[in-house]
């Protein structure tokens, strides 16, 4: 979108300085009528994925149900409150990211994960279809060691699946949350406001296999 693509990462000292002051939230989900900023409702929890382009993306978990809210920002680089242009220049070092707040009672963490895997091709590195850059990199930001042995487990099953149909290695990075920016108020919910905007989300078709136990 602004001509230039960075698929190297950018080392911490390279990094863009950023800012203290964080950006604007708007108060409430265009679509699901919640808060976009913590706090939350209660009992909801947050999971946090990165899957390409996120204006795509995050429309694919809102409209899961189960989902209490969701929201669109940066996560796993270096610069503080960073602004989209500075992001798309691949020197903040963050991935373009969905935060999920879901009811557990409604929808669990696996089920994210499907809808997650199957919603892109997390074999593609610093890309996702037309998409390319570090911004656009796959990750999933687990909060705890629970969602991380469950983001294993559901990659270890659905590599099998993946190799089977001829597809590499999954890129998918799968790391401790780091802070989660928020991007600015006109990519919050953006494919409702602009409702044939742009989506270059695009999954390989496979199904991802859930509740397969780790491989020993």
């Amino acid at each position: 979108m602004f001509g230039f693509a960075k698929t190297e990462m950018v080392s911490p000292e390279k990094a863009l300085p950023g800012r203290e002051e964080p950006m604007p939230v708007p108060p409430r989900h265009e679509v699901l009528d919640a808060p976009l900023a913590p706090p939350y409702p209660e009992g909801s929890e947050v999971a946090e994925f990165a899957l390409g382009c996120f204006w795509g993306a995050e429309r694919k978990f809102w409209q899961t149900p189960g989902v209490v809210s969701t929201s669109v920002g940066y996560e796993g680089g270096y610069t503080p409150n960073p602004t989209y242009e500075e992001v798309c220049t691949g020197l903040t070092g963050h991935t373009e990211t969905v935060r999920v707040v879901y009811d557990p009672t409604q929808v669990s963490y696996d089920d994210l994960l499907r809808v997650f895997w199957e919603a892109h091709d997390p074999t593609q590195g610093m890309r996702q279809g037309n998409d390319v850059g570090t911004q656009y990199r796959s990750a999933v930001f687990y909060q705890d060691d629970t969602q991380r042995k469950a983001a294993e487990a559901s990659r270890d099953a659905y590599q099998k699946v993946l190799t089977e149909a001829g597809y590499g290695r999954i890129t998918t990075e799968i790391t401790a949350a780091t802070p989660f920016y928020f991007a600015e108020d006109y990519h919050q919910q953006y494919l409702h406001k602009v409702p044939n905007g742009y989506c270059g989300l695009g999954g390989t078709g496979l199904s991802c296999p859930i509740g397969v136990a780790p491989t020993e």
